[in-house]
């Protein structure tokens, strides 16, 4: 389900929308994302692995990027890692997604790079919310 940016105007044109990277490996999880991306205003890109996910924040610009922790190839942490270490992805907001419930790890995923985290399963205004509170 990798897809490709919908129309993305300038950021001075009144028809911007802010471009956020969902990252997971389940395409049910990656549906209920899109739709509530959608529905906030905003452009979106889909990855279902690391790799897909680390190609497609070096090549745009993007605004946000939602991230679950437990990926096939690769783990959520060290997607961030990667995506901290690199000038062009480094200031760009994650939102961890994730099943890990347990105070360290949610101390991990911050200490990570993560700027907060949602668990799942997650209420959709919950989602709205942390969407509100990063792309203002």
């Amino acid at each position: 389900m990798d897809k490709e940016p919908s129309h993305l105007p300038n950021k001075q044109s009144a028809d911007y929308r802010p471009l956020v990277l969902a990252v997971d490996d389940n395409e049910d999880n990656l549906a209920l994302i899109a739709v509530v991306l959608e529905l906030f205003g905003c452009a979106f890109l889909t990855a279902m692995n690391a790799q897909t996910a680390l190609d497609l924040a070096a090549n745009n610009e993007l605004n946000l990027i939602l991230m679950d922790m437990m990926l096939p190839d690769m783990s959520g942490m060290e997607v961030v890692s990667h995506l901290k270490a690199n000038p062009q992805t480094a200031e760009v907001p994650v939102i961890a997604i994730t099943a890990l419930a347990r105070a360290e790890d949610k101390e991990q995923m911050i200490a990570a790079g993560c700027v907060d985290y949602i668990s799942k399963p997650y209420v959709i205004e919950e989602l709205e919310e942390l969407l509100a509170k990063y792309l203002h």
